[in-house]
């Protein structure tokens, strides 16, 4: 007779079936009732809606949301294509959303059906999938958007509420600028007799600096009569201008991010004091933080470590081949990597003191130490070689966040847009908020994207002259709170609110973090 555990194992090989398959929305049917129920008790599965389950990491603590937002599309993939067919689309503003690079699991997903009840569907941790009883566009407008059914660009941009022009700006920015002339409007307005839209269209494009498309789209609809009036839909004026170009909507979505965000971030953080004349002071009050600063960083990532260990890393008494116990421990790696990538950051403040670009050389050097902050994990065989090459490979996926980073191709194009947008900004306070946030936006690394995105904060936050900043592991959730809300909301606000009190503080001699 087979025992529980062997039970269970059996189970587990009929789920693993099912993950090869890259089966990700499990339908009841897709198992026994003994094989999902016993798979469902031992906290292997978990129910998302009635007949319909996901599968859950084992080491996934109860209420984490972590694996249904990495799972959500796909999900919602299965189980749409299992209810509907082909008789169904994303809503127009969800499809705008993609078109712009903006992969955030929303609240509520919005379908459009002709089976539709024009009911909620609830699914887990707050989301939910409404399908609205409706006729689908027409079959050419239709296409696949990450595995979903939405519709085209021009679509999108078409039929899309007015109200996405003010909540969702830099989607509806970033996809007006992707259009490369009226003429891939033109077709949906005139067939449609949209005069009212047209109108909205051509004081959006307007806004964004594209008079000429503005205009073509007025003459065109005005041509066969039909009474055009320009309204700008937007809030504001749009903080950039420039042409379409063959690039990444991903490069155009973080400079939009940078430019909507930096006058919020310079209108509420400290003025800078300025590069100090003692450099030398500096540098050894930065030596003074060190063990403050390892401890607070690292524990924020989740390792268990102690101001005895990081002192033994500094000390040098911390010895991989003499010491079976400190090789296997992988906090001990984590540690022993923070000591030489904060040399490392230190090597750069150096330039950075004697007045080179902030930008530039952190666009030259933070390779390396994504290099040094692993190296000891690889001298020890816990990682390979090739995994200090650069940047990531494949997706990565931020814990209980509904943000998910660019992907592995897109990396390519937003990291060096990103150091560009540091060469350029006058502003110290920017490049670190911003730098910070937008580097965890992308997390071109597969892993340390957080202690890396801290030392490029601490960097830009010196080259104006202000104190190094330790972010308090007690404030973890807050700190980890207000990226959410710039990721999700494009709120910067609470994240530059945040820094800026850390920072005040430490101008004042009275640092937040501590060690005891």
């Amino acid at each position: 007779m087979a025992t529980p555990n062997e039970k269970i194992a059996e189970s587990l090989i009929k789920l693993k079936e099912l993950q090869d398959s890259n089966i990700v929305a499990i339908k009841a049917s897709d198992l026994t009732r003994v094989h999902r129920e016993r798979l469902l008790k031992n906290g292997f599965i978990r129910e998302v809606v009635r007949g319909w389950y996901v599968s859950v990491p084992h080491d996934e603590v109860i209420g984490d949301s972590t694996s249904w937002f990495t799972s959500f599309w796909e999900f919602c993939y299965g189980y749409l294509t299992d209810r509907y067919g082909e008789d169904y689309c994303i809503s127009a503003e969800q499809s705008l959303a993609f078109h712009a690079g903006n992969t955030t699991v929303p609240r509520q997903l919005i379908i459009r059906s002709t089976k539709g009840n024009n009911l909620p569907t609830e699914l887990l941790f707050g989301t939910s999938i409404f399908v609205m009883k409706s006729l689908l566009p027409k079959h050419v407008e239709l296409e696949n958007i990450n595995g979903l059914r939405g519709v085209s660009l021009p679509s999108s941009i078409v039929y899309s509420t007015p109200s996405v022009f003010k909540n969702q700006a830099i989607d509806m920015r970033n996809a007006l600028f992707r259009i490369r002339d009226a003429s891939e409007l033109l077709g949906i307005l005139l067939d449609g007799g949209h005069s009212k839209i047209a109108g909205r269209l051509a004081g959006a494009f307007r806004n964004i600096g594209r008079d000429r498309v503005a205009d073509e789209i007025l003459s065109a609809m005005k041509m066969v009569d039909y009474d055009v009036r320009e309204v700008d839909p937007f809030d504001t004026k749009s903080p950039i201008s420039f042409e379409p170009r063959e690039t990444s909507p991903f490069v155009n979505r973080i400079k939009l991010m940078w430019y909507e965000m930096r006058d919020k971030v310079i209108s509420i953080f400290p003025k800078p004091p300025g590069i100090p004349q003692d450099v030398k002071k500096y540098m050894e009050e930065i030596d003074e933080i060190y063990v403050t600063d390892a401890y607070h960083s690292l524990s924020i990532e989740r390792y268990q470590v102690t101001p005895g260990l990081i002192e033994k890393v500094r000390s040098g008494e911390w010895n991989t081949e003499g010491s079976d116990e400190d090789k296997k421990q992988k906090d001990a790696m984590a540690a022993r990597g923070y000591w030489l990538a904060f040399n490392e950051v230190k090597k750069s403040l150096e330039r950075i003191f004697s007045l080179e670009n902030p930008g530039k050389v952190i666009d030259e050097e933070h390779g390396g130490w994504y290099q040094q902050l692993f190296a000891p994990s690889v001298a020890v065989g816990l990682l390979k070689p090739s995994d200090l090459a650069g940047y990531r490979n494949a997706q990565v996926y931020i814990s209980q966040s509904m943000h998910t980073p660019v992907d592995r191709d897109a990396v390519r194009d937003t990291m060096p847009a990103l150091f560009e947008l540091l060469k350029q900004e006058k502003d110290p306070g920017v490049r670190a908020i911003l730098g910070h946030f937008i580097f965890v936006y992308i997390h071109p690394y597969m892993d340390g994207n957080g202690r890396i995105a801290r030392f490029l904060m601490n960097s830009m936050l010196i080259s104006g002259g202000y104190p190094w900043t330790v972010i308090p592991v007690e404030q973890r959730d807050q700190y980890m709170k207000s990226l959410e809300s710039a990721s999700v909301g494009q709120d910067i606000l609470p994240f530059a609110k945040y820094i800026a009190y850390l920072v005040t503080e430490g101008l004042k001699g009275k640092p937040i973090a501590k060690v005891t």
